[in-house]
Parts: C-alpha cells; structure tokens; sequence
C-alpha cells in the first residue's frame, strides 16, 4: 500500500510566498491569511492521507461490480466517501445559498490536487458532481437549482455529464440521442458511453446531464440541448420517486482507475428536463467541460506527485551498485540508488515538474476566482487562453512522471507488488478524456490564440515582460532564472509568429505544429512559475528554500531549453508530417 504526504509546506510556500493571495483585492481573498490556509489544508491532508490513500490500492485490485443493474464500489470506498462528504469537502467552493461553503476556488484545487493524488478514482465521484453542479448552477431555473444542488453539494446526490455515444466522441454534431417532448418534461432515448461515475453505490441519487437533440432540431452542434436526466425522480417535497428509465447496461474494462465506475448508459426514454433553452446545449455543457479540462490537469499533476514520493523513498532505500566517485554507503553492501546521477535525474524532473506545475496551477486558479469574483475580463481572456495548456500539458508530462518514477523502481515497477504501475496506469486516462491532448493543441492554436485579435496570448507576453523588466537588476536571478526565461519566451514568440504569417495560407502547417506549440507554451509557464518562485526564496537560508532554488535550477537549465527544440519542429511545418499518402500507413 502506497503512503502519501501532503505538499502542505509547499502549498503554503506558493500561495503566500509567490502568489501573495493574503494581500490580493480579490474579493474573499482577505480572509486567507496563513492561519487559516493552513488549517484547511492540514484538515485535508488528513483525509487525504489518512482516509483516501488506503483505499487507493483496494479500489485498483478489486474495481468496481456491476450486479443486477446495480454497481458496487470497492471495499472502503462508501466509508472514505461519506468520511469526505461529512467533513464538507464536496462543497468547499460552492454557493452558500445551497449549502456551500463559499470559499475561493483557489482553496479547492490545493484541496482537490491531494484528494487527487491520494485516490484519483474516488476522488472522481465528487469532483465530476462539482462540475454538474456548477452547470445547473449557471444554467438551470430556479426550480431546478432548489431541487438538486443543495443534495449535490451536500454530497447526498451526486452528478455526471453524459457527452460520448459509441460513433460520437469529439464530434458531438454526430450525437444521436433524442428527445422527445412529454409534456413539461421530455422523454431520452439513446445511449452513452465512458460515463464516469454513471451508477454507484456510494449515494442516494445520481443526477445525470445528458446531451440530446429534440425532435426536429437543427443538424450538427446547432440542434443539442442538455437535459437534467436523475436516476430517481424526486417528489415535489424532495423525496426520491419512481427510478428513472436510465441504467447502467456495461462497466468498461479499463487499464486504471478502477475504482471508479466507467458505465455504458441506456437511455430507455428516460424523463429528462431541459436545462436552459432548446438547441442550446453546448454553450451549457461546455461550462462543466471547462472546470473538467482544468480538473483533468490538476489529476495529472497530482499523479505525478504521488508516483514521484514513492519513487524518491524506494531510491532512498534501495541499495543497488557503487557511486562512481567512490562509495556512499561504506558499512553497507551497496549504495542506495539515489547516488546514481542518471537516477537524480529521473527524480529531478520529476519534482521540477510537479514543484512547477503546482505553482501553474495555482496561478490560474488565482486568474478563475479573479474572474468570478470581480467579472474580470482580462482574467477570463488568459483562463480562456490557458486551459488547454493546464489540461493538455500537465497531463502529458505528468503520464510522463509517472513513468520516470515506475522506473526508478527496476523490475519492481512493473510488478503489483508496488504502487508504481497503478499510477502510471490511473495518469494515462487524464491524456484522454474531457478531449484528448491532441484536441487541446488544436483548440488553442486554432482557436484560442487568435481570439479576441490575439488579446489574451499579447497578455501572457506582457507578463513574462513585465516580471522580466522589474528583476532585471538582480544578479543572482538573472544569470540562473531570467536570461532562460526570455530564451524560452522569445522561441514562444517566434512559433506564435510563425503560426500568423502560415495559418491562413496553408492551416496544415499550424495544426502540424499544434502539439509542440502546447509544449513550448507550457515549459514557458513553468519557466515564469520558477523564476517567481526563485525570487521568493532567494535569501532565506534553509533547507526548504535551499532545495527550492536547486529545483528551479536544474529547470530552467536542463527542461525549459526544450522550447528550442519545439520552435525547430514548429518552423519544419506541414511537409514533414503529411507527405506520406494515407495509403501507405
């Protein structure tokens, strides 16, 4: 069984240290001063490590049963999950009219990354309630949000969102589930597929979203309409009533994350409510597909964090072979593996990239409450501009870190006997769903950087500028921090100039290059984080921050330089990669 420590030092070092959330003007934000962050947190840590990490491993080993229409959740999982819920971890960021706690969004993905990395497949079962809630919230009638988001937050109930059909995955203008008019409700025939959570046994009710087209709609995106689909109708006095023509027909044989339900649906004309107005389903539905991309990011953030302590205590402990400038370990038989510098490496960036995209994350989250908080439209502009980065990167090189950590572990990493095989499998899914990485890359090159004239990406520019201009004075961030950022940042520039002067006269050679324009923009994220996180520990002489500027070192010289090699392949455009005919593969 797999331990996990909380990052509770470090958490506290990025949001106060870096960040500096206790002196900001977002509303809300005066309240978390150091005190209180670290007593949430440590409350969390808590349940994380003391509730939700046990039962990781179980939930792998065992998965999830479906018995006569019914799933059963792995041994523990109902215990850590009302654990979780009676402690008011489903509701931390929510509406206080409905039961919520009202604290920054900020707060919940700190909380959410330990939860994550402590059980990524129980965690999932609130987490995906968090986004049908908040759809229902921007979306839904009042009668709606009264009926189902205090049992939501509460954790009573818990929600879904049903997109996927077996012939229809990112091209949602294929999806054929109908909806036929019943009076004030509507009836849904159809079925989904990889519906996370879609039947369990750890709540009352499960209330589905669920994409549809009303008879008669327009074809393609135009005609999709979202429906509030619940497992169990609810009583006008809020008791549950008859159960729903809505089943679990499947569970999906998975590579990870076993322990959370990933069902076939069978929609056998199901009584669905409208959410919001007809044939306008997707601006709805994108709002919960939003917070998932952004929650996606933090699963493989936390992944990788996870993967990356079991890695660093095994090679603390392992003794295999001799340091090469002699041994370390005299009294013993061997030296541990961690004196080996191929194995530091590993175990470098690793943590370089976790310590980062910890900052990353928290920094966009910063942005999210900015926007909500304050109706910023700047800040909307860069989460807009972000997210496919927060989802599409941390994803990638967090799969990526669990890797690294798997083999610093030999032979072992490919047993079940240790804990590293069930992350690299339960990280792989995050590269998949809520759109594939390759879709992000083409959602932000293709979409994302030319929107609103290319606003938001000048934005981000000006950023690394600014941060640039106000330190350049210094001589101890300068050499080490500032001059590899600018590096980065102009290969970010080039690419993005690049893709401007080709875009329009030849696409291909832009989407070409989509996937490496993400990389590129994402170590120019971490390369930003680190230099502020830099700047905040130069000068305080322990072991903390010490280990902090080391970390930040070895980033920006032996990861961030990875921008050049992006900007070559960028700039080698279209012919490289379509001049093979289809035919040939």
């Amino acid at each position: 069984m797999a331990s996990y420590t909380p990052p509770l030092g470090d958490l506290a070092f990025v949001l106060h240290d870096v960040l500096a959330v206790q002196d900001s003007a977002i509303p809300g934000y005066a309240d978390l001063d150091r005190d209180t962050t670290a007593a949430i947190l440590e409350e969390a840590g808590k349940i994380a490590a003391e509730v939700l990490a046990p039962v990781n491993s179980i939930g792998d080993r065992e998965g999830c049963r479906l018995e006569n229409g019914v799933v059963r959740t792995p041994a523990g999982f109902k215990a850590a999950y009302d654990t979780a819920r009676a402690g008011g971890w489903t509701g931390l960021d929510l509406d206080p009219d409905f039961g919520g706690q009202g604290m920054p969004h900020l707060l919940n993905t700190a909380v959410g990354e330990m939860h994550a990395a402590a059980n990524m497949a129980l965690n999932m079962y609130w987490g995906l309630t968090h986004g049908a809630y908040n759809a229902i919230h921007a979306h839904g009638s009042a009668e709606q949000k009264r009926t189902y988001l205090p049992r939501m937050v509460a954790g009573d109930w818990t929600g879904t969102m049903n997109l996927t059909e077996p012939h229809c995955g990112t091209d949602l203008g294929l999806l054929r589930t109908r909806a036929e008019p019943d009076g004030a409700a509507y009836r849904i025939t159809g079925q989904k597929i990889f519906i996370s959570a879609g039947e369990h046994d750890l709540a009352d009710n499960i209330i589905h979203l669920a994409l549809a087209r009303i008879s008669g709609a327009p074809a393609g995106v135009k005609g999709i309409s979202l429906f509030i689909v619940p497992k169990y109708l609810v009583n006008p006095d809020g008791t549950l009533g008859a159960r729903n023509a809505v089943a679990c027909g499947k569970l999906e044989e998975k590579m990870g994350i076993h322990g959370n339900a990933t069902c076939v649906m069978n929609y056998d004309g199901a009584t669905g409510f409208l959410v919001g107005e007809p044939h306008k389903g997707l601006r709805a539905m994108f709002t919960m597909m939003n917070e998932a991309r952004l929650s996606v990011g933090v699963q493989g953030l936390a992944q990788a964090d996870a993967a990356c302590q079991g890695a660093a205590a095994y090679a603390r402990d392992r003794l295999q072979g001799r340091a090469v400038t002699g041994p370390e370990n005299p009294a013993g038989p061997a030296d541990p593996l961690i004196v080996h510098p191929d194995v530091r490496r590993a175990l470098m960036d690793q943590r370089a990239f976790v310590e980062g995209g910890r900052a990353f994350m928290l920094w966009v989250s910063v942005l999210i409450d900015q926007h909500a908080r304050t109706a910023d439209a700047a800040a909307e502009g860069l989460v807009s501009l972000l997210t496919p980065v927060v989802k599409g990167f941390l994803t990638d090189k967090g799969f990526e870190a669990t890797v690294q950590a798997q083999q610093v572990f030999g032979g072992h990493g490919y047993t079940e006997d240790w804990p590293a095989s069930q992350f690299v499998r339960d990280a792989r899914i995050a590269m998949i769903y809520e759109g594939t990485n390759g879709v992000q890359a083409l959602d932000l090159v293709g979409r994302k950087l030319g929107q609103d004239g290319g606003r938001h990406m000048m934005a981000f520019f000006e950023i690394v500028k600014g941060f640039l201009r106000e330190n350049d004075g210094d001589p101890v961030l300068k050499a080490d921090f500032l001059d590899p950022l600018k590096a980065a940042s102009k290969d970010l520039q080039a690419a993005t100039m690049y893709f401007a002067q080709t875009g329009l006269k030849d696409p291909n050679a832009a989407l070409a290059g989509s996937t490496d324009f993400l990389h590129l923009f994402g170590h120019v994220c971490l390369g930003l984080m680190w230099a502020r996180m830099a700047r905040a520990a130069i000068g305080r002489d322990d072991d903390f921050h010490r280990a902090k500027l080391a970390t930040g070192r070895y980033y920006m010289a032996r990861l961030l330089p990875e921008t050049a090699l992006r900007l070559v392949r960028i700039q080698s455009g279209a012919e490289p990669v379509m001049a093979l005919p289809a035919e040939a593969f």
